[in-house]
């Protein structure tokens, strides 16, 4: 048995009988990272030391027979946005590069309180910003599937690992899809929740607005379970309401007999590739064998949804790297006076995506163009979740493409800001929205994976995960693993 290629619920119950240990989980995990991490790199930081000394105490309490968590004992990687108490946490920027928090993001917290095996820091698009795990302050990320593409991003580093089997699930951001992206172009399975469904405090902030934290895993069954932890309130961030959290693995088991689920017209563009349109339809088939209805519909402002996002998204990463000034914590460039600190210090810890999207965010926010940008793309933003709830009224469940194509080549949309920009042309109207969406592999296009995009109410991830289980009962597709040398 290859304990690095279980799920996380067949690793809880092979804990449980006693089959293996925590500890030789682990090191099933270290030794894959071990043999192909230097191809993948998947990781910035790992905490070997800490991950076995956890495993140990949680093979303890098993051995005393205490009860523990469904979490307890078994490894996750986490995206280095994530603050970790005493471990390095970088954002994937050199300005933070050698930084250690005094504090544990809640996410974090939560895994700690229930015995999770915290493995390492996994690579992302510096602090969030890209769509392809290449603007990294260090290193891109690969595909496992194909080491010369892309594994999406920004949480690239995060689905990769699970891709290559090196942790049993991760923990991602996702802004405008860098959990969806990474997700379809990986072969795994990664869910986006409802904004303010998870709390992120102690999560490095890049848009304010629409930044939320996820789970990816390598089946539906255990988002579910991972998300029943994850989500809640969390006085510590205001953006979390008092609204019940479900219990999605009782959720899930329903059958879709019945359901409603919307085909938008406006996701089937001119220019996207026929694999990728194939898929889609190959599984709104498979829905309609499962007694689901497949009803076409309309969302007639998506088309505005890249435009839009692009200016609310470097107009509040503008405010939001504002603290990394060279005074408070990580790079300090010392210089002749204040100006020079910042400067100096900005110009050499800050990547050339990083700051495009300053310069971008600020322009929009400054006097005289304030009206003419980031207040005209707030009004736009309400149209496109207009457009949700309208489509709500009449079904259950939107599926999508999650991006025009399989992952691109490494180097290829690197020089095209543009380009790059319009791979999240399917992602960023749930996030302006606000609402939840989960992604599933559901094929391959010229043998390079494809996932589909099932969209869901705010705070009705237990419809999607529910949609996305049934489908994984019928399918095989997130069985396929890639083959590394």
């Amino acid at each position: 048995m290859e304990l690095n290629k279980l799920t996380l619920l067949e690793s809880f119950t092979g804990l449980r009988e006693k089959k293996f240990s925590s500890e030789e989980l682990t090191r099933a995990c270290f030794d894959n990272i071990n043999k192909f991490d230097d191809q993948v790199k998947a990781f910035i930081t790992l905490d070997k030391a800490g991950a076995l000394a956890q495993a140990k105490a949680v093979d303890q309490k098993l051995k005393n027979d205490e009860g523990v968590s469904p979490l307890a004992g078994i490894p996750v990687a986490v995206k280095d946005l994530f603050c970790t108490a005493g471990l390095r946490t970088t954002g994937a920027s050199k300005i933070l590069e050698n930084y250690v928090p005094p504090f544990d993001a809640t996410a974090v917290k939560i895994l700690k309180d229930n015995d999770a095996v915290i493995l390492g820091k996994t690579n992302c698009d510096e602090f969030a910003m890209g769509g392809s795990t290449e603007n990294s302050g260090f290193f891109p990320t690969h595909n496992p599937w194909d080491l010369e593409r892309v594994p999406g991003g920004s949480s690239g580093g995060s689905a990769a690992a699970i891709a290559a089997d090196m942790c049993i699930y991760s923990l991602g951001t996702d802004t405008g899809g860098s959990i969806r992206q990474p997700a379809s172009y990986c072969s795994i399975s990664g869910l986006k929740v409802s904004y303010g469904r998870v709390s992120r405090y102690g999560v490095m902030a890049m848009t304010s607005s629409l930044d939320t934290i996820g789970p990816f895993g390598k089946n539906v069954e255990d988002i579910a379970l991972i998300l029943k932890y994850l989500a809640g309130r969390d006085v510590k961030d205001s953006t979390t309401p008092d609204i019940e959290v479900d219990n999605y693995s009782e959720e899930i088991k329903k059958d879709i007999k019945g359901l409603k689920i919307g085909l938008p017209k406006e996701y089937f563009i001119e220019g996207m590739d026929e694999g990728v349109r194939q898929v889609v339809l190959e599984a709104a088939k498979k829905f309609e064998e499962l007694g689901a209805e497949i009803v076409d519909i309309s969302l007639p402002h998506s088309e505005l949804a890249i435009a839009t996002y692009y200016i609310i998204v470097p107009s509040e990463v503008s405010s939001n790297m504002a603290r990394y000034d060279g005074i408070k914590y990580g790079l300090s460039k010392r210089g002749k006076d204040l100006l020079d600190i910042y400067l100096d210090s900005r110009a050499e810890g800050l990547g050339k995506e990083v700051k495009r999207r300053v310069m971008i965010g600020t322009y929009a926010l400054s006097a005289g163009y304030y009206d003419a940008y980031y207040k005209k793309a707030m009004q736009t933003r309400t149209l496109v979740k207009r457009d949700f709830e309208n489509a709500f009224e009449k079904v259950d469940v939107i599926l999508t493409p999650v991006a025009p194509t399989p992952p691109f080549k490494l180097g290829e949309n690197i020089n095209d800001p543009l380009k790059m920009y319009l791979e999240d042309v399917f992602t960023t109207p749930a996030s302006l929205a606000g609402i939840c969406g989960l992604v599933v592999p559901a094929g391959f296009s010229n043998n390079l994976p494809v996932g589909i995009q099932l969209l869901g109410k705010r705070f009705d991830e237990k419809t999607v995960l529910r949609v996305g289980h049934q489908y994984q009962l019928a399918t095989g597709w997130h069985k396929q693993k890639p083959v590394l040398k």
